[in-house]
Order: structure tokens, then C-alpha cells, then sequence
């Protein structure tokens, strides 16, 4: 692994281990031969092919023990054909042969891959591959969301002084401030469920002109939607040409993106913090921070989870724009692209386990967070601006512009401006009573809300 050329195959290999049956090569050729058999055992469940009979049960499960015993060994079995064929999936179909000569299926043979081009194999092989290497992406996303709620619901009474444009602005809590990247990633994660993944099998330009050609009488599009979505659990598209367009494709790689760029500014705000001391690190045993100076605990959880959301973007962006476009019925520049699905996804997953890493070190420094508050006495200046407006009194904006702006201001500052106003007894105590902490709004309830708004 320390000779390999990408990251993810080296330092990160481990992080990603689950992707190698998804996405590798391996996986793909696996794929493959999983499709060509299962579409020769249901050609041979078609009454109206009798020339393909029926398998016996004995016949299928000794074309279902070839996908299940499938082993890297044999998939260099396969691309040692491939080296004669120059065609990937022309070499799956010469090796199923191999494996079925001298056999009561032998006789079954050129049904194999039968009024099938590549395409039919390969965008249902990439389908299942991005289905299952969601299956490995969820969980890591699950963990994000599950630990954010935890520290928002732990830290939503926790008051914070808020900042817009950088600068003190109307206070907040700790926790809401989180709840807002919980409901954000929920949504976006719900985007990528919500995408469906289609194939097809419908031949070289998507008409099924040999199927018909060979068997008029027989349903075909009835008999591919029936392997698609039953035995695949995909959506069939019939719109397509020789490829299956890959629109929805882009439309999952772009749903990975936004919930990237949403965890891209979670990274960012609290690396941001961490250097206002809002929030410190807990320190671990043998790590060092800088290699010169000794004091430093370095951000570098979210620093390395920002990087790889940069990574995995790029490729994912790349994809989603690429995939769409091919000349005419068919190109090939699709496929040496389609080979880095498992890149998106690996820089993806790094950057997730950076992140909860990172989230598992914070410690809130309340002190820190209650003398910003203590500080920030200004901010004081919307509630009494609007209270005046409440009450009538002529210019309140312009007034309270004039006593804070660029102003040192303290308690006693705003007390004093408030006991000169002529407002109501109860509007007075309240502004009187308020202090920058407890200035939070309904910042709580909204972080309740979080329970209210996944159900």
C-alpha cells in the first residue's frame, strides 16, 4: 500500500476498505457475470424461447455458485481474456462459457449475452454498484447526523454570540447553530435516497431490435422491466439509446455534492470557533499539533475533512456533468470515467470519518463564550429599537445608531438609555431584565424542533 499512487488505495485504505466490493474492478466484473447469468436463467423461464429450456435447479445453482464463489483469482481469469479480446465484457461472457464447457449447460451457450451490447451489462453492473456503495455511504452519514443532534440537543441552552459579516450580531445558542447543519444535512441526505436508479436492457439502440427479430411474440419490455426491478431492485428507464443516459446518475452525484458542501461549511464554522477558543480539543496521548511548537492542538480534523470534500466533489461534479453528454447513440468516453465512481466515494467517506473525528475531540469552552456575550452589550440595540417602534417613539434605528455604533457600550450604558424612554412599565422591566445571554429568541425550541421535523 505504500507504493500505490492514490490515497485511497494507500494512507486511506483502511477508511475505505467496504468500497473495494463495491467499486473496484473486482466488484465490476462481478457485476457483470451476476447480470449475464441472471439474464440466461430467466430467458430460459420464457416459455416463448423454447430453444433456451428452462434450467433445472441443479443448473442454476451452479451458475448462482460462480457469482457467489466469485474471488479475485477468477476475475484475473477474466482479464487474461480480456487481454486477447480487448473487450471487458466480451471476455465475461467467453469466460462463463469456459466455466459451463462439458457441462449440461454447454449446450445453452450462445444464449449467453443473448441480443445483449455491452451497455445492457454494464449500466446495470454500475447501477448495482452505486446501490451498494450507498449502502456503505449511509451509515457514515448516519453517524454525522446522529452525533450532531447529540451536541445539539446537549448545548442548546448554551448562549452564543452570533456573527454576521464576522461582526457581534443578535446572540444564538451553541446548540441551534448545530441544529441548523442537522436539519440541512437530513434534507440533503433525503435528496440522495430519493434518487432512483434505472437501467436498461433493450440492445444496441435501445429498441430491442434483435430481441424482436429473433422472438416477435415474446413481451420484451415486460421481460427486462421484470429483471430490472424485481430481480435488481432498479427502475427501468425505455427511454434511452444505446446507453442508458446516466441522467440520474448526475442527479445522485449532485445530492452527494450538496450534502458535501453543507458538511464543507459545518468544517469550516467550527474550525473557525476552535480559533476563537469557543470550542477547545481534547488532546490525545502521543499526538503532536506543531512540529516546532509544543502548545499547539491543530484543527487538522476538519482541515483534512475540508480537503477531501474538495477531492470528492471535484470528481463527483466531473461525473454529473460528463455522464450526461455522449455523441449520438454512443461513445465510449463514458466508461474510462465511470471507472472513478469509487473515488467520489472514497474522498467522501475520509472526509465524514474526519469530521466525526474532529466533533469527538471538541470540549465548549463556556467561559470563553460567556465573556463574548459579556462584551457585546450592543447587540442589546435591536431588541430596544424595536420595542421603540412598538411604542412610537420617532426614529429609534437613527437613535440607537447614534449610541452604538463604533461605541465602547456596557450594561450600564444600555440601562441608562432604557430608563429615558417612555415605554410601557412591562416593555420597560423586560428590556431592563435582558442581557446579551439571555437575548436567544426561541433558539431552544428550535433545537426540540429537530425530533419534530425527522418525524
Amino acid at each position: 500500500m505504500i507504493t500505490a499512487v492514490s490515497p485511497i488505495d494507500g494512507r486511506y485504505a483502511s477508511k475505505v476498505k467496504d468500497l473495494t466490493h463495491c467499486f473496484s474492478e473486482f466488484a465490476l466484473i462481478k457485476n457483470r457475470i451476476h447480470i449475464e447469468i441472471l439474464w440466461l436463467i430467466e430467458l430460459g423461464a420464457e416459455p416463448k424461447i423454447p430453444q433456451c429450456r428452462e434450467l433445472s435447479s441443479d443448473e442454476q445453482k451452479f451458475l448462482s455458485d460462480i457469482v457467489e464463489n466469485f474471488t479475485p483469482e477468477e476475475a484475473e481469469k477474466v482479464k487474461a481474456i480480456e487481454r486477447t479480446t480487448n473487450h471487458d465484457v466480451k471476455a465475461v461472457e467467453y469466460y462463463l462459457k469456459e466455466k459451463t464447457a462439458g457441462t449440461s449447460l454447454e449446450q445453452l451457450s450462445e444464449f449467453m449475452h443473448f441480443a445483449c451490447t455491452s451497455e445492457d451489462i454494464n449500466n446495470l453492473s454500475h447501477a448495482l454498484m452505486l446501490k451498494s456503495g450507498l449502502e456503505v455511504m449511509f451509515p457514515f452519514q448516519d453517524n454525522l447526523i446522529d452525533k450532531l443532534t447529540g451536541l445539539a440537543n446537549e448545548w442548546k441552552s448554551v448562549p452564543m454570540l452570533a456573527r454576521t459579516h464576522g461582526q457581534p450580531a443578535s446572540p444564538t445558542t451553541v446548540g441551534k447553530e448545530i441544529a441548523v447543519f442537522v436539519d440541512r444535512l437530513r434534507r440533503q441526505q433525503q435528496k440522495i435516497k430519493a434518487v432512483e436508479l434505472l437501467g436498461k436492457l433493450n440492445g444496441a439502440v435501445g429498441n430491442f431490435n434483435a430481441h424482436t427479430a429473433a422472438y416477435p411474440e415474446v413481451d420484451w419490455l415486460a421481460f427486462s422491466r421484470r429483471i430490472i426491478e424485481e430481480k435488481l431492485g432498479l427502475k427501468q428507464n425505455i427511454f434511452t439509446t444505446q446507453i442508458e443516459p446516466h441522467d440520474y446518475m448526475a442527479e445522485l452525484f449532485h445530492a452527494i455534492c450538496r450534502f458535501n458542501n453543507v458538511l464543507l461549511d459545518l468544517d469550516r464554522d467550527i474550525w473557525t470557533y476552535i480559533s476563537m477558543a469557543y470550542f477547545g480539543q481534547k488532546t490525545v496521548k502521543g499526538e503532536v499539533g506543531s512540529s516546532t511548537m509544543p502548545h499547539k492542538v491543530n484543527p487538522i480534523d476538519f482541515e483534512n475533512s475540508e480537503g477531501n470534500i474538495g477531492l470528492a466533489n471535484s470528481i463527483l461534479e466531473h461525473l454529473a456533468s460528463k455522464l450526461q453528454v455522449s455523441r449520438l447513440q454512443r461513445d465510449l468516453s463514458d466508461s474510462t470515467v465511470l471507472r472513478n465512481m469509487g473515488v467520489g466515494f472514497g474522498y467522501s467517506i475520509i472526509a465524514y470519518q474526519s469530521t466525526l473525528k474532529g466533533l469527538g475531540k471538541l470540549k465548549l469552552n463556556d467561559h470563553v463564550i460567556a465573556q463574548d456575550l459579556e462584551n457585546a452589550w450592543e447587540v442589546l440595540a435591536e431588541p430596544i429599537q424595536t420595542v421603540m417602534r412598538k411604542a412610537g417613539i420617532e426614529k429609534p434605528y437613527e437613535k440607537l445608531k447614534a449610541l452604538t455604533r463604533g461605541q465602547s457600550i456596557t450594561r450600564d450604558t444600555i440601562r441608562e438609555f432604557i430608563e429615558t424612554l417612555e415605554l410601557p412599565e412591562e416593555d420597560k422591566k423586560r428590556l431592563l431584565d435582558m442581557t446579551p445571554a439571555s437575548y436567544i429568541g426561541i433558539a431552544e425550541e428550535i433545537v426540540d424542533m429537530l425530533q419534530d421535523r425527522q418525524s
